[in-house]
């Protein structure tokens, strides 16, 4: 698969989910970017912004199984994960499958479910495996977790550990609609839900391929500086706690490939990486108290390190 036809892929999505989720086209290109690059999606807004109506209009858009959890604080990892179970026809213990064992995972609310809950997911999102009662299983491909949560409640709510969030590939927030916008949103669901009218427009084959393809996208050695410059930047800052980790400066690398990708060049330039950082390397560091007092956000501080980095002027395009 050239990288023609994953632009036309992503085309072909972004115009399907367009068709429930208005005005955040940029939002939509950021998600693909995430799933072709096989990483997970958390968005974070306020109530009723469309993050999960985003979720479900991308598992339809995409081919393969689809599955939604409710995260609530008495839901147990083998409620996710799944059990050995004694069949007595049989007279054998067999597994019954949790809804990990899925293509997209819609991790609705995942801040209302307990820190031991929310563990059960570690394994899986970054290994692609569950262990049930000592044996492992290989879960489906693809497999994208995309999760939800709601900053501003705290009632019963449970904050996502740094590890759980390293495991994220990108950190997303959806945004109020403006007034044309809310407009638009008004007659497209005056009469039904839309969602109900979008179809698959791609095959979860067409995603394994595309997940193997977009790693071709050539990275000079100047654009490998530029990116760990930045992550380097989060180590010495005084304003953090922690910096970026190495597994953090990969999905950064991957990150920009597949954006690349889904653009149509076999090249990453400066500007991918400068707009793909604060959603891939933001919610990977800690920012100190004191700054949280001075209402400095991360994405804040992350903003003003990638502006601190000298930007590559070398030429990066390998066919030049």
């Amino acid at each position: 698969m050239s990288m023609e036809k994953i632009k036309a892929l992503s085309e072909k999505v972004r115009d399907n989910v367009s068709k429930i989720i208005i005005g955040k086209e940029g939002i939509i290109d950021i998600i693909m970017t995430s799933i072709i690059a096989g990483g997970h999606v958390l968005l974070e807004d306020v109530p009723g912004t469309g993050k999960t109506m985003m979720a479900k209009s991308f598992a339809k858009s995409i081919g393969g199984d689809f599955k939604r959890i409710q995260f609530t604080p008495d839901l147990l990892p083998s409620d996710l994960t799944g059990i050995n179970y004694y069949n007595q026809k049989l007279g054998e213990f067999v597994v019954r499958r949790g809804p990990i064992f899925t293509n997209i995972l819609l991790a609705d609310e995942i801040n209302r479910a307990t820190p031991r809950t929310q563990s059960a997911l570690l394994e899986c999102m970054e290994e692609k495996q569950i262990s049930i009662d000592g044996t492992t299983y290989e879960l489906n491909k693809p497999f994208i977790v995309i999760a939800t949560e709601n900053p501003v409640e705290t009632q019963g709510t449970f904050m996502l550990p740094e590890a759980q969030l390293d495991r994220f590939f990108v950190k997303l927030s959806m945004g109020y609609p403006s007034v044309s916008e809310g407009k638009e949103i008004f007659k497209r669901f005056i009469l039904d839900n839309p969602i109900e009218k979008i179809f698959e427009v791609c095959t979860k084959d067409e995603i394994i391929e595309a997940s193997k393809e977009f790693k071709k996208v050539h990275v000079s050695d100047e654009i490998m500086e530029y990116m760990l410059k930045i992550v380097e930047a989060t180590h010495s800052r005084e304003e953090l706690v922690l910096g970026v980790s190495p597994r953090g400066s990969l999905a950064l690398l991957k990150a920009c490939q597949s954006y690349a990708a889904i653009n149509g060049r076999d090249y990453v330039t400066p500007e991918d990486v400068k707009y793909m950082s604060p959603f891939v390397l933001s919610h990977r560091i800690i920012v100190k108290d004191s700054m949280r007092v001075k209402r400095l956000s991360s994405e804040d501080i992350m903003k003003n390190i990638i502006e601190s980095v000298n930007v590559p002027v070398e030429n990066w395009n390998k066919n030049n």
